[in-house]
């Protein structure tokens, strides 16, 4: 069983409650992770790796994310989001019209101070744990690529809601709590909901119900998504039957074998024989290097 399955993770529950959900469902030893961590209070995509697929960890997480948040004006909480305690309240001056305004200055590459409730370590510490102290400790900026934010309508007073698709590291309620601070009337994140994760979108998700029913009649294998389909940013190598023997050995590809030669330290998908079998590595002598051999055995 190797795969991604996409979980659609509710509210109030952490990223690693949900695997651990799933694992005790799945036959046991079976290999479980998941691709990229949610907030407990953020909901939405959640990719599993399934098997084999774990081993792919790496070539997954750094893909286009979009996420749909809800921005409070006039409220600035601790945590800044919905989950902290309000520690000032302005008057709301803005409305719909000057929060569109501002949200293309919040697009390319930015900087961004990461929140003290984050999960970044100092000194072998989380931030978060060293918030709950009541400390608080200068943090460096991190810079950070944000693609697109649209605002799509107001949900409540003071409250809206805006669409930010983004690269890795992006903190969106840090997003919410800065465009509060160019606006004047602060702000902080009511909810989020994380819509895509590179390819992987709500429609591909199952709910926590769902999977438990799959995996009860014996259906979840037929659910996940094959290994390689987050992988079409990398190019395709493909060799033939006369390279099986080093494929499944994990050996070095010879240069003649493959169809096109990577270049040195290109990372590509490899496929013998049309079946997807890894992800290896451009060599000096045109040879390519497994780092992942992931050929699944033949029934």
């Amino acid at each position: 069983m190797n795969g991604f399955l996409i979980a659609n993770k509710p509210t109030g529950v952490t990223s690693s409650d949900v695997v651990v959900f799933v694992r005790r469902r799945l036959p046991r030893g079976t290999a479980i992770g998941h691709g990229g961590t949610l907030d407990p209070e953020a909901s939405g995509v959640l990719p599993l790796c399934i098997g084999k697929a774990t081993r792919l960890f790496d070539y997954i997480i750094d893909k286009k994310k979009t996420y749909v948040a809800e921005i409070r004006l006039g409220e600035i909480t601790d945590t800044q989001d919905a989950t902290g305690k309000i520690v000032e309240t302005r008057e709301v001056t803005a409305g719909a019209d000057e929060l569109n305004a501002v949200l293309d200055q919040f697009v390319g590459t930015i900087e961004q101070i990461p929140p003290m409730y984050s999960a970044i370590k100092r000194d072998g510490k989380r931030l978060y744990q060293l918030a709950r102290k009541g400390e608080t400790i200068e943090v460096e900026p991190r810079k950070c690529r944000v693609d697109a934010i649209r605002l799509l309508g107001k949900s409540a007073e003071h409250t809206y809601k805006i669409e930010v698709e983004c690269g890795k590291g992006v903190y969106i309620r840090t997003l919410c709590h800065d465009i509060g601070e160019r606006l004047g009337c602060g702000a902080h994140m009511a909810s989020l909901k994380r819509t895509s994760a590179g390819v992987f979108t709500l429609e591909n998700t199952f709910t926590r119900e769902q999977i438990a029913e799959m995996c009860e009649n014996g259906t979840l294998e037929s659910a996940l998504i094959p290994m390689d389909a987050p992988l079409n940013h990398l190019k395709a190598v493909c060799v033939g039957e006369n390279a099986r023997h080093a494929v499944r050995n994990g050996n070095p590809l010879k240069p003649q074998w493959m169809n096109e030669k990577p270049a040195l330290g290109e990372i590509v998908r490899v496929y013998l024989s049309g079946k997807f079998a890894g992800i290896a590595c451009g060599e000096a002598d045109g040879s390519a290097r497994f780092k992942a051999m992931l050929l699944e055995e033949e029934r």
